[in-house]
């Protein structure tokens, strides 16, 4: 149980309003804190984050420096700021802010260092468009936590900052997906779930799937069409183009049932983002037992290992000893070229016993996933020992212990 007198106020972004991974986790933290018997206050802050106007960076300043009641913070001088320790009788508030919003802001974290603030950065995806912001920002908080072991060695590299922890995601218990197979031969059905972005890089899916009019499947990519409508408006062309408009479907974001009986009738999942820093959307799908296919190279392939027997590591696609045993699913090797996913895709629609394996191994991974409520026991006991250290060389995981630098962070292994 958490101090009594430990209070989190967790401050996010307002302004993203699909059903983006930062929003997801955000979320089950607020929930899994609170039911841990933390006193967790949720402030969405409108916006244009990253960076944000002045406006937007002077309510993020009024957040820093609040009391959960509105009033002023109590603040200390620099010597004693941060300086609860593990045990203490008074914790006071503890600020965790979105680091869309607060890498954006270093003007406004450091004056709450300054002032005594403890303000934690609560870091989803590195922004390389705003080095020097982000550096600064990062290293006046009282600690950083990265939502995965990618993020934070990406983090160290960049800013030579140590003393980063890591909270992975958890995943919510979900029913085992039936399958379009499951009643015999058929079209075996495909799904993509990601907001449709430039990023997430449906395009080059679509192109890979028209590769394949020769053999019998179905797809679905799923995820709201509104963050960027002109790809989205391309994403739908592309399919009149490419002749697939009969075998894939673009619905936008779903929910509820409608979301639940894709979930259901899915065979194979796909995360092929250029850039992604874990990939709940992975893990949901493995909470599924279904196997997953996902992009070399980016944090999604941490996730394809989330639960994996220990020590199994995704070998790139094509490998000599590709299929890994026990692994459910495979990392794609891709650049602009989609022949690469079309070969990977062929060949797992054209051997029904690489299906069954990557099946086997998906539904054998799900009783190895972490729950939302190992994350939450995390992240309260990196905020209930007060202020990391500066540190240079050494990488702090989330068990709290300090590794060799360059050492890369475990996972959580509590299981849900």
């Amino acid at each position: 149980m958490p101090p009594a007198s430990l209070r989190i106020r967790l401050v996010v972004p307002g302004n993203v309003r699909h059903n983006s991974g930062g929003n997801v986790y955000n979320a089950a933290l607020a929930a899994e804190l609170a039911a841990l018997g933390a006193a967790v206050e949720t402030c969405p802050l409108d916006g244009d984050w990253p960076g944000g106007s002045a406006e937007d960076r002077r309510r993020l300043a009024r957040l820093l420096h609040a009391e959960p009641d509105g009033g002023p913070a109590r603040t200390g001088g620099p010597a004693t700021a941060g300086a609860a320790t593990a045990g203490s009788a008074t914790l006071g508030t503890v600020t965790v802010v979105d680091s869309l919003l607060a890498c954006g802001a270093p003007d406004e974290l450091e004056a709450a260092a300054a002032a005594g603030a403890r303000v934690w950065i609560l870091l989803h995806m590195p922004l390389p468009d705003h080095p020097e912001r982000e550096r600064r920002a990062l290293r006046a908080a009282a600690g950083v936590i990265c939502t995965s072991g990618s993020a934070a060695a990406d983090i160290r590299a960049r800013h030579g900052l140590g003393g980063i922890r890591v909270a992975l995601p958890g995943t919510a218990p979900a029913p085992l997906a039936a399958g379009s197979l499951s009643a015999g031969p058929g079209a075996p059905h495909l799904i993509a779930v990601a907001a449709l972005l430039p990023n997430k890089d449906q395009s080059l899916l679509l192109d890979a799937l028209g590769r394949l009019a020769d053999v019998p499947w179905t797809a679905s990519l799923i995820g709201s069409d509104t963050a960027d409508t002109a790809y989205a408006a391309q994403l739908r062309t592309s399919l009149e183009r490419l002749g697939l408009a009969g075998r894939v479907r673009i619905p936008g974001e779903l929910q509820g049932p409608a979301l639940d009986a894709e979930w259901d009738a899915a065979d194979l999942s796909l995360l092929i983002s250029r850039a992604e820093t874990y990939g709940l959307v992975v893990t949901e799908s493995l909470a599924r037992g279904i196997p997953v296919v996902v992009r070399e190279g980016t944090g999604a392939v941490e996730a394809l290992a989330a639960g994996a027997l220990t020590g199994t590591a995704a070998p790139a696609f094509p490998t000599p000893d590709f299929p890994a045993p026990g692994l459910p699913g495979a990392a794609v090797v891709l650049g602009t070229d989609p022949a690469p996913l079309a070969d990977l895709l062929r060949r797992w629609l054209d051997d029904p016993g690489l299906r069954d394996r990557w099946r086997e191994a998906a539904a054998a991974a799900r009783g190895r996933l972490p729950g939302w409520d190992a994350t939450a026991r995390t992240v309260l006991g990196f905020l209930s020992t007060g202020t990391a250290e500066p540190a240079e060389t050494t990488e702090t995981t989330e068990t709290g212990e300090a590794g060799p630098p360059g050492k890369q962070t475990a996972r959580v292994d509590t299981a849900s």
